[in-house]
């Protein structure tokens, strides 16, 4: 008798340590955390024209503020083509200022003189455009050479044209829809100078931002193509975690939200808001139902650090409950 109430006694205190140790577990058991890391998305900066970088003024891992100018690309093309858009509209206005002064003698010879000038000029534009022709297929001048001579030689035909329309007007005066033309002729000019300035201005850009320079692919000198990147920031406001979550607590993730992270040699307490879960899964495709392959989807969540990180750094994210 005495043996089966120790054989009772010892099954109750096993039992008892069985349902302690399950109570206790979760407070002496490693939290679960959620692997991420730092993610930067750089903006790349170009010049809408080709030409040599003419001045850096940044380099490479520097803190930038907004409105900071950052480079120069040889402005003499776009500036070229401002004036011409400044002499076209003052063109376009004394043509206009013109057409309202009612009839008056044409003097036919500087009618006959400008026609003379401008053919003149055409033929040497088509002379030079022949030349240039020959030489870009012998692969002396660029392309772009060509292209230039072929615009030149189009614009000296069409001055001669326009010289021989109006010796063959011989206008006495302008009727309504002569000034309405030359008013037109002025707003179409007057928007080639604001696009011709606003180009000049894009090849000395400014920081957009407060950003940090990641990576600077021109150095002062060197020829840059039109388009192409000259160097690349990295906004703060463009550093964000990303992390993986199960399907089973993604319910927990919404944006707007604050998880807790942390990485080594970060300081502690490091937060983050969420401002993006994928509405998609990974790893697993999501046609499949079965209960296993459902255990294994997870969700990208993106979110935005309260501290500077550097992109690439490997992360624990606290889970959210």
């Amino acid at each position: 008798m005495n043996h089966q109430r120790l054989l009772v006694a010892v099954l109750a205190l096993l039992a008892v340590a069985i349902v302690t140790a399950l109570l206790l577990r979760p407070r002496f058991t490693r939290a679960e955390t959620l692997t991420g890391y730092i993610e930067g998305e750089p903006l790349y900066l170009a010049a809408p024209v080709a030409g040599t970088v003419k001045a850096m003024h940044v380099v490479r891992g520097q803190a930038v503020k907004a409105g900071q100018p950052l480079f120069v690309v040889d402005p003499a093309q776009p500036r070229a083509l401002a004036e011409q858009a400044a002499a076209d509209v003052a063109a376009a206005e004394a043509q206009a200022q013109d057409a309202r002064k009612g009839q008056r003698p044409v003097e036919l010879a500087i009618l006959e003189a400008n026609i003379a000038a401008a053919e003149a000029a055409a033929r040497e534009a088509n002379a030079s455009l022949r030349r240039v022709e020959t030489l870009a297929r012998q692969g002396i001048y660029a392309q772009a050479r060509l292209d230039d001579a072929r615009a030149a030689a189009q614009a000296a035909d069409a001055q001669a044209r326009s010289a021989r329309r109006q010796r063959d007007a011989a206008a006495l005066g302008a009727r309504e829809d002569q000034v309405r033309a030359a008013d037109a002729r002025v707003r179409q000019a007057q928007a080639g100078l604001s696009g011709a300035s606003a180009r000049l201005a894009d090849v000395a850009p400014a920081a957009p931002a407060d950003a940090r320079v990641e990576e600077v692919f021109f150095q002062q000198g060197e020829w840059a193509p039109a388009n192409q990147p000259v160097l690349s920031l990295l906004p703060e406001a463009r550093i964000k975690v990303r992390f993986f979550v199960p399907q089973k607590n993604l319910a927990a993730y919404r944006s707007g939200r604050t998880v807790r992270f942390a990485c080594d040699g970060c300081p502690p307490g490091l937060t983050a808001t969420i401002a993006y879960v994928s509405p998609r899964p990974e790893f697993t495709p999501p046609v499949i139902y079965s209960r296993d392959a459902r255990d294994r989807l997870v969700y990208l969540v993106e979110a935005r650090p309260s501290a500077r990180l550097n992109p690439g750094q490997p992360v624990d994210v606290e889970p959210l409950r």
